[in-house]
C-alpha cells in the first residue's frame, strides 16, 4: 500500500509539472513601456533546440516581427530585465534582446536551429495577433502551440501540429527561409548568459546617468 500511495504521489507530482504553465500576466502599462518596433522587414523566425547528441528537437518558439516585434516562447523560461510577458508572449525584443535570447538557448548539450522567413505585413501581423490571443502553454507543448498557432496564418495551413520540434522546423522548411545554426560550449545554466546581460546594462545605466549629471552640472555653471 505504501509503495502505490508513493507511485500515485509521484504520478501526481508529474502531472502537475507537465500542466505548469507560465503565469506571468503584464499588464498593459508594462508593455507600453517596452514594446519595440523593428524597422526591418515583416518576418517570422523559428528557433528549434536540438540536442548535440542525439538530434532530437527540445524546444520550439517563434520570433515575430509585425507592427512590433515579440518572442513566442511557449512554456520557456527567458526572462529579464528590460522585457516583459503576458502568457508566453515576450515583448521588448530589441536587437539587444534577440541576440541574448538566441544565445540563452545554444549551450553545451544543445545548439539552436534559426529559420528566418519574410513575409507580408498582414501575414506577420495575424502571426501576431494569434501568439497575443493564445494564452500560456503547458510544459512539453511548445511544438505543438506553435504548429497551431502557425496553422491558422495564411501560406501555413499545412504546417503540422506535432509534439515534435523537428518536425514542425522540416515543414518550415519548406517555406523557403534563410537557415543559420548557433553553437556555444558554456555550461547548462543559462542563467549566466542573463546574469552578463543584466551586469553589462547596469553598466551602460551607470554611464549614462554619470553622463547626463555632469552635462546639467555643465549646463549650470
Amino acid at each position: 500500500m505504501r509503495v502505490f500511495r508513493l507511485c500515485l504521489a509521484l504520478i501526481m507530482v508529474v502531472s502537475v509539472a507537465a500542466c505548469a504553465v507560465n503565469e506571468d500576466s503584464a499588464s498593459d502599462e508594462d508593455i507600453r513601456q517596452v514594446v519595440y518596433s523593428h524597422d526591418g522587414p515583416p518576418r517570422l523566425t523559428l528557433y528549434t533546440m536540438v540536442s548535440n547528441d542525439t538530434g532530437a528537437g527540445a524546444h520550439t518558439s517563434l520570433l515575430i516581427n509585425g507592427s512590433q516585434r515579440v518572442a513566442w516562447d511557449p512554456a520557456g523560461s527567458f526572462r529579464a530585465e528590460s522585457i516583459v510577458a503576458r502568457g508566453d508572449v515576450v515583448y521588448g525584443m530589441t536587437p539587444k534582446m534577440v541576440d541574448v535570447y538566441t544565445r540563452f538557448h545554444a549551450r553545451e548539450t544543445y545548439h539552436v536551429i534559426i529559420q528566418e522567413l519574410d513575409v507580408s505585413p498582414e501575414v506577420a501581423e495575424i502571426a501576431l495577433r494569434r501568439a497575443q490571443s493564445f494564452g500560456a502553454v503547458a510544459q512539453s507543448q511548445c511544438a505543438l502551440s506553435t504548429g497551431k498557432l502557425l496553422k491558422g496564418v495564411p501560406g501555413f495551413e499545412d504546417v503540422p501540429v506535432t509534439y515534435y520540434p523537428n518536425k514542425l522546423m522540416e515543414a518550415f522548411a519548406k517555406k523557403g527561409p534563410r537557415t543559420r545554426e548557433l553553437f556555444e560550449y558554456d555550461g547548462d545554466d543559462k542563467t549566466k548568459v542573463l546574469a552578463a546581460f543584466n551586469a553589462e546594462r547596469v553598466a551602460e545605466t551607470r554611464a549614462r546617468r554619470r553622463a547626463e549629471a555632469e552635462a546639467v552640472v555643465a549646463t549650470a555653471e
